[in-house]
Formats: structure tokens, C-alpha cells, sequence
């Protein structure tokens, strides 16, 4: 059993600033806990804009606080993301997350990410190392 709580991850290797400086996440589930996913509180700031694009991850979003308009840069559609509100990018979709306010959010990545990962300059984390299971190898720092 695991037992982690935010002031646990407060200022740690798992609490990752993105380089753009618009987004923060606390990382509380990671590959290297083998379970199969990652699970990340993450809040991106206002008035900022992030471009993302995982193109070797699902990821799972819900809203917890805050506003943002999500676009999937694909198709130009928009939708008004808030409190309650969950998207999933099961079809890899290039996306941009414009929060009016904070937007602190819940994410749940499949496969799971180390923790290190920030966006590069697709918008996207790298593809994870995987073993003949499909488990990310983990290398002797994860």
C-alpha cells in the first residue's frame, strides 16, 4: 500500500515546473510504482497557453478547480472545461489548454511517465522505454 499526500511531493524530484512556466505538477503515482498508470495533480495558470501533443500516451483530465478553454488544434473545435468536467485524449489529439483562471486538474497517464518528463518542442513527452510486458524499464534514478 501506498500512502502519499501533496506536502509529501512539496518541492521534491516528483514536483515538476514545466520550462515554459506555464504549468506545475505534483507527481503522485509514477512508473516506477508498477502499476500500470501514472497519476499527477497538475495546475496550469492563468492567462497562459500550452500546446500538447501526446502522441505516446492516453491521458485522462479532470478538472477540479478552476476554467480553460481546451481546442483540439485538429479540428479547430473548442470546449469549455470546468469543475467536474473530464476529457480523455484517447486519439493522441494535439490540443491547447487556455485556463482563464488556475486550472488545477487530476491527470491519469497510460503508459505511466517517470515523473522527469516535460514537453518538448511538439508539445510532447518522450516515448517510454518499454520491456517485452510492455512495462517501462526503469533505469537506476527511476
Amino acid at each position: 500500500m501506498i500512502v502519499r499526500s501533496f506536502s509529501d511531493i512539496e518541492n521534491t524530484d516528483r514536483h515538476v515546473k514545466s520550462a515554459s512556466g506555464t504549468w506545475e505538477s505534483k507527481r503522485i503515482v509514477l512508473a516506477k510504482e508498477k502499476v500500470g498508470f501514472s497519476l499527477h495533480e497538475t495546475v496550469l495558470y492563468a492567462g497562459t497557453e500550452t500546446s500538447m501533443w501526446y502522441a505516446n500516451h492516453i491521458e485522462a483530465v479532470l478538472c477540479t478547480e478552476g476554467e480553460a478553454e481546451l481546442t483540439n488544434d485538429e479540428t479547430g473545435e473548442k470546449h469549455w472545461i470546468a469543475p467536474g468536467t473530464m476529457y480523455l485524449l484517447n486519439g493522441h489529439e494535439h490540443h491547447t489548454l487556455r485556463p482563464k483562471t488556475d486550472f488545477r486538474c487530476v491527470c491519469v497517464f497510460n503508459p505511466p511517465v517517470t515523473g522527469r518528463e516535460d514537453h518538448d518542442e511538439n508539445g510532447v513527452y518522450p516515448p517510454p522505454e518499454l520491456d517485452a510486458w510492455g512495462d517501462p524499464l526503469l533505469t537506476e534514478e527511476g
